[in-house]
């Protein structure tokens, strides 16, 4: 069995992956809202039960926050609170799709005084960011049209970018602004930002501090996604990742779940082009655990991407650089499928316990008792992502 190299190990330890407030928090589809026992009741409780996996994962350093679903009054105790729990507050996550005035867009709004409340609330959310220490602003946006007609789709993008660049303007020196992309939902005739392309020309116009955030889970079924991993590492523009997996549309299901294969090949070309542990690059999960407890979901998914991280450091680059050049198509093909198929929990598992972490994680947490603890203590709790 090829194992992992002591230089593997080295650049595993360094991985940091930022989780979600929102996926501790009750959430659900359109149809209904599930709750589950021990929910956070404000952002602090989302916090504490965020470090629970960084505590025996070792992987999740950081935690993003949703602003207005993490709306304190002190975000300095926020951040202070985080700290004493071992975790950072990270990537700080606008939100102009919740109120009644954002209903027909905000960014790209038509009515100046819907534009100017939406910029607004971004530039709060810079303001948070200074106070959390936190160096990303993302956005997206949940804006375009559902008819043919409705809207006149090239002033929506001028619109756009001007919106965008007064808050780009805002930035400190030492931040970004990350703008994210979804092809479809909620609407269903043309999406303002529906892909890589839309989004690396809005940002490439602001200037060297915006970039692109790629959710694994926006894109159209059958797309080459690692293509475009690949594509915005070679123009410097990859600011973010959020690792999520779909079936159908977009799920937000435990990264991996659907095509463990894709995430490999995803983090193949991550390697490849000098992502990994990149500073320039983040990594943070998306998800909304509709069913399945929040904490236990959140610690499947970190071990996921670590996994898979594994597998594609132990492809033989050399090798398959070699039958690429001898247009051996499967010989390597093979050798990209031998590092797949390599099982390198094991190996995982006896590295986590010389770390002084736990063997098994998901059992470690189910003989915590910490579920049963929030679930005695936590009365009423519906902090969350949809219906907070």
């Amino acid at each position: 069995m090829t194992s992992l190299s002591p230089e593997n190990l080295s650049t595993l330890a360094e991985q940091a992956i930022e989780l979600p407030s929102w996926a501790f928090g009750n959430s659900g589809t359109r149809f209904r809202v599930f709750a589950t026992a021990g929910a956070p009741r404000d952002p602090f409780e989302k916090i504490a039960d965020a470090a629970q996996v960084h505590r025996l994962t070792g992987l999740a350093p950081s935690v993003a926050l949703h602003i207005p679903w993490d709306a304190v009054d002190d975000y300095g105790a926020l951040r202070r609170h985080a700290e004493d729990h071992g975790v950072r507050l990270g990537t700080v996550n606008s939100n102009t799709f919740q109120d009644e005035d954002y209903r027909f867009g905000a960014l790209t709004h038509h009515d100046e005084r819907i534009r100017r409340k939406a910029i607004d609330h971004h530039l709060a959310c810079i303001d948070i960011m200074d106070a959390t220490g936190s160096r990303d602003l993302k956005i997206w946006l949940a804006e375009g049209s559902n008819y043919p007609g409705q809207n006149d789709m090239r002033t929506r993008q001028d619109r756009l970018h001007d919106s965008l660049q007064e808050i780009y303007a805002r930035l400190g020196d030492a931040q970004r602004l990350v703008l994210e992309y979804k092809f479809f939902e909620p609407a269903f005739y043309h999406t303002d930002v529906p892909d890589w392309g839309t989004s690396y020309v809005q940002v490439a116009a602001l200037g060297e501090k915006a970039m692109v955030c790629l959710d694994t889970g926006h894109h159209a079924p059958g797309t080459n996604i690692e293509f475009i991993v690949m594509q915005l590492l070679r123009l410097g523009r990859l600011g973010s990742f959020d690792f999520n997996s779909r079936f159908y549309a977009d799920d937000d299901l435990i990264v991996g779940a659907a095509d463990p294969f894709q995430l490999f090949r995803i983090l193949v070309e991550v390697i490849r082009g000098g992502g990994l542990n990149s500073p320039d690059v983040a990594f943070m999960l998306d998800q909304c655990h509709n069913i399945e407890d929040k904490i236990p979901g959140q610690i499947r998914s970190v071990l996921n991407v670590q996994e898979m991280t594994a597998r594609a450091l132990l492809l033989d680059r050399q090798a398959l650089s070699v039958a690429q050049q001898s247009n051996d198509v499967l010989t390597a093909n093979a050798i990209l499928m031998d590092a797949f198929q390599t099982d390198v929990r094991p190996q995982l598992a006896a590295w986590r316990e010389q770390r002084g972490l736990p063997v098994d994680p998901m059992r470690a947490y189910a003989a915590s008792g910490y579920a049963e603890r929030i679930a005695a203590e936590r009365v009423g709790g519906v902090q969350a992502g949809w219906g907070a």
